[in-house]
């Protein structure tokens, strides 16, 4: 990761894609980019955008709910044990759908989206991390219901099971950006916000927390983002612990499934988590999506969250 200090030390605009494990590694340029990648940074696009104007096939073949709690029940053990107090448990559903992975990229309605190379694409809500004049910043976000159900707002806020596992992973970040940064603190606790799902509207609950970076942050960039990552939103606490439990339970290799990416445009950094996200194995399409585990979880609840973050944001 050593050309990621050289590029940021130079001011150089460049993107960068990391795998979960960290495994796998992508940096190039901004002005050198592969003609087959892809993004949107918030307002900032590499590509025109395109409105779908035409009907689409759409089919997700989940696990069934029994399968499912057999994961969960070894995950609560853990919880039982003390290893771990909050997990990110995810799983991989086939999905049949006769838009192609560009399609789908390009008519996604995100804040961050990533296509690369036809191997898979993201369209997330969820920002990892921005460094802006110094000041880096992180949202985690915890917290998910349909939007539909009433007071739905007041719902998500009130249950103590999300409070907890929000309360877990804002105390688990500010930690992470005190190995960073100084002057950490909680700027906006547990805000919602509004995110297309498909055919459903969801409530997701993020939180801010912000801190002061030294001046020449550009120069140990690489030994910042492997201090911060895998991302705790995605992972769980305490986070050394719970990823070696998850590397047991999970039956798939996430691959850059809940990775990062993000661009250095030569001044500021601006990065999200790669969650809603489909890959292309063998000429097959497979969504991966997942959710909180703490020990107050309801096992069809969580289940049924599962599926819903299993879709297209057109």
């Amino acid at each position: 990761m050593q050309e990621i200090n050289e590029l940021a030390s130079k001011r150089e605009p460049f993107l960068f894609i990391f795998s979960y494990d960290l495994k796998k590694q992508f940096i190039q340029k901004l002005d050198t980019l592969d003609s087959d990648i892809f993004f949107k940074i918030g307002e900032q696009r590499n590509y025109p955008k395109s409105p779908l104007t035409k009907p689409f096939y759409f089919k997700r073949s989940p696990l069934v709910l029994q399968e499912y709690k057999k994961s969960l029940e070894k995950v609560l053990e853990e919880i039982r044990l003390g290893n771990t107090y909050l997990l990110n448990l995810t799983f991989k559903t086939p999905i049949e759908t006769d838009l192609s992975l560009k399609e789908i990229f390009t008519y996604a309605k995100a804040k961050y989206k990533l296509y690369f190379k036809d191997e898979f694409i993201c369209f997330s809500p969820e920002k990892f991390i921005e460094i802006v004049d110094n000041q880096i910043s992180t949202y985690p976000m915890k917290g998910t219901i349909e939007a539909s159900i009433p007071n739905a707002k007041e719902k998500i806020l009130a249950d103590e099971k999300e409070m907890a596992e929000h309360v877990m992973i804002v105390d688990l970040m500010r930690n992470d950006l005190g190995m960073v940064a100084n002057s950490v603190q909680v700027e906006k606790f547990r805000y919602v916000e509004k995110i297309k799902a498909g055919d459903k509207e969801l409530l997701q609950v993020s939180s801010k927390i912000t801190a002061k970076l030294p001046t020449n942050w550009h120069e140990t960039l690489s030994s910042l983002l492997q201090t911060l990552l895998p991302a705790g939103s995605i992972t769980g606490a305490p986070k050394k612990s719970t990823v070696n439990i998850i590397n047991h339970i999970e039956n798939y290799e996430r691959g850059f499934y809940t990775g990062v990416f993000g661009i250095f445009d030569g001044k500021n950094l601006y990065s999200a988590v790669m969650i809603r996200f489909i890959e292309k194995e063998d000429e097959k399409l497979y969504y991966k999506s997942g959710g909180g585990i703490t020990i107050d979880s309801n096992a069809k609840l969580e289940y049924e969250e599962l599926i819903d973050k299993i879709y297209l944001p057109f």
